[in-house]
């Protein structure tokens, strides 16, 4: 894919502003449906748009692959995580082959910047002189060797927000933090210092926050004023509340139906530590406010009129259980808080969460409330697991409160980003442009939307999505009737079963999908090394 070619001389290039979001759902932010405070988020929906049928690709890092080269993960080298699995499908780092938007857009005149999380960079198990002795190997490339000016954040996917591991400031490890250091504030902070130094060059700031993934991190302050409100709601009350303003905003329709509660979680007035299961979706719910905070800081920097920008999350809310075991496992987890407290990791109802000395998730009972209406999670390829809240604001190019249902997926983003810059595309794109949709027109044509994420499987044709959770069989829903997937109609169109089936094969085929099982054998020769 290449771009209709280079704007007039007198049309400034925009400014490129993209975010996103850690694992938050579908419904958590309040311009979708949530009762979490984004006033900043919603003030770019307010003067932009809302894509109500995005899709990322379930995880952390394929959605990472996947946004940044515009070509499904598999295609960019991350089918599945950051380890390798002995497959350049799925070797875990991003394809030298393969140029990231960053790589797009630094020859045309941009200024590349990154402040936040990469996790497109390989595997980075072990201890922390592991981590520097790999950082910039071909294996584990970083920003700056992948298109990025500069870049101040993490390598891996999670991490400590009061001391996170693998912090890194272009190809230079920081060792030593302030005590009142905070990863999403200081992300803004990152973020607007390269601001400054943009000058009269447009430039493309990528954003990536950690909020909200575990751990659970946040201060006093942006926890209190939500406690009370998950203790006297629960997730039973919320879930509906959350159902009925994304369909009192046009969002989702009013036919679709509210997904129940998952089977495994008890009703909320049965729940066992409900003080402690609000805590913890307050300390959730504080996470995204204080990301929220710090894209207001990063906005009130840019040139609103001349700036692009764009938010979205990389998969739906997460249902891990946090152990103590797994927990105990985990090099990026410090064993002691900055004032030398020992950090307590686990989902342990005897400690409230938030502090630099815990490590906590918020489990699967509250991400079905983040994931609203929908079924499953992270992870899995129904719809709560991929669907994400995106919002684009361009002033005097996108409409302001305009809404699109058209489905999408993150790797049209680099299609957009490129053509927006009047930059030659690489050769091999799979996603689309967006800007058709920016001016409240339509695709030229409908697409079938693969996804393959350890098993699940799924592709939507028009109407129909055909969709498996491994090693289950297939299952089929008219999305345009039933997007919530209450209703499995493969026994009544078996035909479409079939179509669908081989489309998927087809497509696995092209771009190198692998058996999950075969995938799970790579990654345990990998791991044993030789011999």
């Amino acid at each position: 894919m290449t771009s209709s070619g280079s704007p007039p001389a007198e049309v400034r290039r925009p400014n490129i502003v993209l975010i996103l979001a850690d694992d938050m759902g579908y419904s958590d932010i309040g311009c979708f449906g949530g009762e979490v405070s984004t006033p900043n988020i919603d003030r770019l929906a307010q003067e932009g748009m809302r894509f109500t049928q995005f899709y990322n690709s379930a995880r952390c890092c394929p959605t990472r692959a996947s946004l940044l080269t515009g070509l499904h993960p598999h295609q960019a080298g991350i089918g599945h995580m950051t380890e390798s699995a002995g497959f350049v499908e799925y070797q875990g780092w991003l394809r030298d082959d393969r140029p990231t938007i960053a790589e797009a857009l630094r020859p045309a005149g941009y200024r590349t910047f990154l402040s936040g999380k990469w996790h497109v960079g390989g595997s980075y198990l072990g201890p922390h002189e592991d981590l520097v002795a790999r950082a910039g190997r071909p294996q584990n490339p970083r920003p700056v060797d992948r298109g990025f000016e500069h870049h101040w954040g993490t390598l891996v996917g999670a991490g400590s927000y009061y001391q996170p591991f693998s912090l890194l400031e272009d190809d230079r490890f920081i060792d030593t933090i302030e005590p009142d250091f905070f990863y999403t504030d200081e992300i803004a902070t990152h973020a607007i210092d390269y601001i400054a130094t943009a000058g009269d060059a447009p430039y493309f700031l990528y954003l990536g926050y950690t909020a909200p993934h575990w751990p659970l991190h946040a201060s006093p302050r942006d926890v209190e004023p939500y406690v009370d409100l998950y203790a006297s709601q629960g997730w039973d009350a919320l879930r509906q509340l959350r159902y009925d303003r994304l369909v009192g905003e046009g969002l989702i329709e009013p036919h679709w139906g509210l997904s129940p509660r998952d089977e495994r979680t008890p009703p909320w007035l049965e729940a066992d530590h409900r003080l402690w299961q609000a805590q913890c979706m307050a300390t959730y719910a504080a996470q995204i406010s204080a990301m929220d905070r710090s894209i207001g800081r990063v906005l009130e920097a840019i040139d609103a009129d001349n700036t692009v920008v764009m938010f979205l999350s990389d998969n739906g809310g997460c249902a891990e259980f946090l152990s103590e075991e797994w927990t105990a496992s985990l090099n990026l987890v410090p064993r002691t808080a900055p004032d030398g407290r020992p950090v307590r990791g686990g989902n342990l109802p005897h400690v409230v969460p938030g502090g630099a000395d815990t490590y906590m998730s918020y489990g699967r009972s509250w991400a079905n409330v983040s994931n609203a209406p929908f079924r499953r999670y992270k992870h899995w390829v129904h719809e709560g697991g991929i669907s994400t809240p995106f919002i684009a604001r361009w002033p005097g190019r996108i409409r302001p409160g305009s809404l699109t249902h058209e489905p999408c997926h993150v790797m049209d983003v680099m299609a957009t980003c490129v053509e927006m810059a009047g930059a030659p595309g690489p050769d091999l794109v799979e996603g689309r442009s967006l800007l058709p949709l920016f001016s409240d027109a339509g695709f030229s044509a409908e697409r079938d939307l693969c996804l393959e994420h350890e098993g699940n499987r799924a592709i939507r044709r028009g109407r129909f999505k055909l969709v498996s959770a491994h090693p289950g069989s297939w299952e089929l829903y008219d999305i345009e009737r039933d997007r919530t997937e209450l209703e499995d109609l493969s026994d009544r169109y078996p035909g479409v079963v079939g179509e669908l089936s081989a489309a998927w094969d087809d497509w696995a085929r092209r771009v190198g999908v692998r058996d999950w099982t075969d995938v799970l054998s790579g990654l345990r020769a990998q791991a044993a090394g030789p011999g």
